[in-house]
């Protein structure tokens, strides 16, 4: 079954991950989704760890995953004539997404100005197009670090730490794909023209703070870390069970505590006036997290979700890679897909997400060999000859 995008071509022009992930997604609902690199190394995440060993030079993991669902042609974007071809594809395109530095484009002749007027453009940058800081470069710990985020990451006694991923890049780029599927809507159900999407890396973390900034504005709060817990909910924590596993229960609201002393054969705890409304957690909220923290000390985390979802509390263990793949309902629901990758076979690897109630999961191409559909790609869209490809390839074009 097509995808809800089928037909829309994308010009991937990024690199590393808030760019090509936002035309990644933009794939996996169906779009035919073209990837531009420097003939010389191509995306900086064919260079990045953990590598497999083949019998040619390491290959990248992060690249197998990041770099999937796409074909890739080179092409040297700092050439006069890498560039007209540029504005050639773009014509054939519906969008363009990119990640340089705002005026590179334009350096490039390949501003949004210079090209076809129906695409969607979406540029990616550190601090967006305009602004002060603007010029200024940056990757994922700088977005969350300006964005507010880092300052709300970890325990109130210790430095601040980042998420364990690139979050302000995967949080662009779903927000921009968000934008991009908006205006294609526009251009074409509502017969409007293309669209210039700007979206600063910053602004993902910056969107997702919850009442941060609303609070200080209006009650002068400069929010805080707090760890696992949260300053006005109890009993909340990340809990450590026999076998050395993380256990989150989430059991702030009266009606879920309530289940939870029962799953504890901890009844009394309701009618303890320390503990018996969520006020009264909150404010003793260190001694009832260390009487949960106790009882789970005593059993494994298996146990201590078997114990919890028996009662109807909000739990859930601290997965690891390997948990995932012994999960049953993750391998139920299709949630990892084998994805035929070119160099080193098949990779087990996160499914497209979300999914369309009906349709089958969708298993996207494996990621491309730097290069690999160059001469396909110029053939098809532009006509290009057998003469005319070698002539860009002795010149370094391609």
């Amino acid at each position: 079954m097509a995808g809800p995008l089928d037909g829309i071509r994308v010009l991937d022009l990024g690199t590393r991950i808030a760019a090509p992930f936002c035309a990644g997604l933009l794939g996996e609902m169906g779009a035919e989704v073209i990837k531009i690199e420097q003939p010389n190394g191509g995306d900086f995440m064919r260079e990045i760890g953990p590598f497999v060993e083949t019998e040619g030079d390491p290959y990248s993991l992060f690249w197998a995953v990041e770099g999937r669902g796409r074909q890739s042609v080179t092409l040297d974007l700092r050439n006069a004539r890498g560039q007209a071809i540029l504005r050639d594809l773009a014509a054939t395109s519906d969008v363009v997404v990119e990640n340089f530095r705002p005026g590179t484009l334009e350096k490039w002749n390949i501003a949004p100005r210079q090209l076809d007027e129906r695409l969607v453009i979406a540029r990616i940058s550190m601090f967006g197009q305009d602004g002060p800081y603007s010029a200024r470069g940056g990757l994922d710990r700088v977005g969350i670090g300006y964005g507010g985020l880092l300052h709300l990451t970890g325990y109130p006694d210790r430095p601040p730490v980042r998420v364990g991923v690139t979050i302000s890049d995967y949080l662009t780029g779903v927000f921009t794909a968000h934008a991009v599927v908006a205006a294609l809507y526009r251009r074409d159900a509502k017969g409007g023209g293309g669209a210039v999407i700007d979206a600063a890396l910053y602004g993902s973390a910056l969107r997702v703070l919850e009442w941060t900034l609303a609070g200080y504005d209006r009650l002068g709060i400069v929010r805080n870390r707090e760890g696992n817990r949260l300053a006005n909910s109890a009993p909340l924590d990340n809990y450590p069970t026999l076998d050395g596993k993380f256990v989150c229960i989430v059991a702030g609201s009266d009606s879920n505590f309530s289940r939870l002393c029962a799953a504890m054969d901890r009844g009394e705890l309701t009618t303890n006036p320390k503990f018996a409304k969520l006020v009264d957690r909150a404010l003793n909220g260190d001694e009832i997290n260390g009487i949960v923290a106790d009882w789970t000390r005593t059993l494994n985390a298996t146990d201590v979700e078997a114990r919890c979802v028996a009662h109807d509390v909000p739990v859930a263990t601290a997965y690891t890679s390997a948990d995932i793949f012994a999960d049953a309902h993750i391998a139920e629901r299709g949630d990892i897909v084998a994805v035929p990758d070119p160099v080193i076979g098949d990779v087990r690897q996160q499914s497209p997400y979300p999914r369309f109630v009906g349709s089958a999961v969708h298993v996207p191409s494996g990621a491309p060999r730097l290069g690999e559909h160059t001469d396909g790609v110029l053939r098809r869209l532009l006509g290009m000859d057998d003469e005319t490809l070698a002539s860009l390839r002795r010149d370094g074009v391609v």
